[in-house]
């Protein structure tokens, strides 16, 4: 009787341990998968602030970077390519060339 019990109790040690060890590498991949999203999303929003401050300058926009729209009235779309694609809505005055953003979102592909 105590031999089963003892056997039972190694059996439930052995399945925690093949949990623990499964979680522990579910976490690992996770922290891994957020890392890199987190380091995608940085280089999307330097692209969309370099692709906005010149805006001015249309010759020197950078190629194959970013998507640059006019919706009338000086305001201007800007967005990434690529993923994840950053989009935002810029002022740019007559007297101003400062580009001013107006808004931002992350634009999500169905």
């Amino acid at each position: 009787m105590i031999i089963a019990w003892v056997l039972s109790l190694l059996l439930l040690m052995a399945s925690l341990i093949g949990y623990l060890q499964r979680t522990t590498t579910l976490e690992i991949v996770a922290i891994q998968t957020m890392q890199a999203s987190q380091a995608n999303f940085i280089l999307a929003e330097k692209s969309l602030l370099e692709c906005e401050s010149a805006i001015t300058h249309f010759a020197s926009l950078p190629a194959n970077q970013c998507n640059v729209q006019s919706l009338g009235k000086q305001l201007w779309k800007v967005s990434t390519l690529g993923k994840p694609t950053l989009e935002s809505v810029v002022f740019l005055g007559d007297v101003s060339t400062t580009p001013v953003r107006l808004s931002w979102r992350q634009a999500f592909q169905e």
